[in-house]
């Protein structure tokens, strides 16, 4: 492309009018940025041939000398690449241990938040009393001796959670109970041998009080993961002279779960679109009538290597002796999932009025390695397709 000569000839003459003080300035300013940029240059250099190549040494050996690494490392000013490798070493081994297979994790889950039997030690000391002419229970939980303390802090931050169990008639297949009345005493930080000093009270029929018995659970408070339990006392009403002040000092015994109730669960998968289906049908408890309407939902969660990974609840039903639910819950779960998984459902009680209105009945887990639960598990996998349907005991 051509242009005129004229034109040419103008464009080559262009002169950007600018007096010589900007123009030393703007040269003045290219030097010291240069001057600067070769400092920096100079600077990196000097930084780089005076660093020492750190010597290689092998993982393995670093490994198998664990305890000469730490000290080497205390001895040092500046962090060697020695202290990253070991990190390293063992964020690996808590992901394994967290991502090993959820077989080896059921018995783990079995016995989560369950004390270990050797750590179960100390005694609980507290009084019963029924008042005939009020018609009234009134329990006082006095003192704890002799707990046993966690083994980072040598002590323990106790508190008693009480429960009132009304037991079912005698006669029936399976004896369940109803939770009447729960409380909590006070918590006592950093103490073996706390005082609590706390009283509860409650109206109770007398004819009702020999199907009472008072469940006292020692737990210790964790704030950032689930209580620890210390163990329990249980007091039968029906074997206890209490129209007089009754004081009763007790060993602490391991924990037992209570069955409460009943749920009638039905249990589809469906490989080709991988969905598991549960159906919750009914739900049976003991039910004790009340001035206030009261609705009962289940809450359904599948736990996969100990992590909750779904959960979906149904609709609220008005409670009764068997409350009629009907409806399916639909999971979609591949075939690794399915085989590999475990499903909880829990049992809640809508309680109107009350700041915490939710209230925890009862809870079942099915999945691999359950015991009577795995067997519904087993019909599942076998009739493929097909929903199979059978009743569970709800436990507390």
């Amino acid at each position: 492309m051509s242009f005129p000569a004229t034109l040419e000839n103008s464009f080559w003459e262009i002169h950007i009018p600018l007096t010589q003080e900007v123009k030393y300035s703007i040269l003045g300013i290219s030097v010291t940025l240069l001057f600067v940029a070769l400092c920096i240059l100079i600077w990196q250099i000097y930084r780089y041939c005076m660093q020492q190549p750190a010597p290689k040494q092998d993982v393995n050996g670093l490994l198998s000398n664990e305890q000469s690494t730490q000290n080497e490392n205390l001895q040092s000013n500046s962090p060697t690449p020695d202290y990253k490798l070991e990190s390293r070493q063992d964020e690996a081994e808590r992901l394994s241990r967290c991502l090993s297979r959820s077989s080896d994790l059921a018995s783990s889950m079995d016995s989560l938040g369950e004390p270990d039997e050797e750590r179960i030690q100390g005694t609980l000391r507290f009084s019963l009393f029924y008042d005939q002419l009020q018609s009234r229970l009134v329990v006082t939980v006095l003192e704890a001796r002799g707990l046993a303390a966690r083994d980072f802090s040598r002590s323990a931050d106790p508190f008693v959670c009480l429960r009132l169990l009304w037991a079912a008639r005698e006669g029936d297949e399976q004896r369940l109970s109803c939770v009447l009345q729960e409380w909590q005493t006070r918590l006592v930080k950093d103490s073996c041998n706390p005082v609590f000093a706390d009283q509860f009270s409650c109206t109770l029929a007398e004819e009702d009080v020999p199907r009472v018995t008072v469940r006292m659970e020692v737990r210790d408070f964790d704030k950032y993961s689930r209580h620890g339990i210390l163990g329990e006392v249980r007091a039968p009403l029906n074997s206890l002279n209490i129209i007089y002040p009754l004081e009763i000092l007790e060993d602490l015994q391991p924990p037992k779960k209570d069955a409460v109730g009943e749920v009638l669960l039905s249990l589809k998968y469906m490989p080709t679109s991988q969905r598991l289906e549960v159906g919750i049908l009914k739900i049976r408890t003991v039910f004790r009538s009340s001035k206030t309407e009261r609705a009962l939902y289940a809450r359904t969660s599948v736990l996969c290597n100990q992590c909750k990974i779904r959960h979906q609840r149904t609709t609220e039903k008005v409670r009764w002796d068997v409350t009629v639910f009907n409806e399916v819950l639909i999971f979609v779960l591949p075939d690794t999932q399915i085989r590999e998984c475990s499903i909880t459902v829990s049992v809640y009680e809508m309680r109107p009025g009350k700041k915490s209105s939710k209230h925890l009945i009862g809870q079942v887990i099915l999945g691999k390695g359950k015991t009577i639960e795995d067997e519904h598990w087993k019909l599942m996998m076998r009739s493929l397709r097909q929903p199979v349907a059978k009743w569970h005991l709800l436990y507390l």
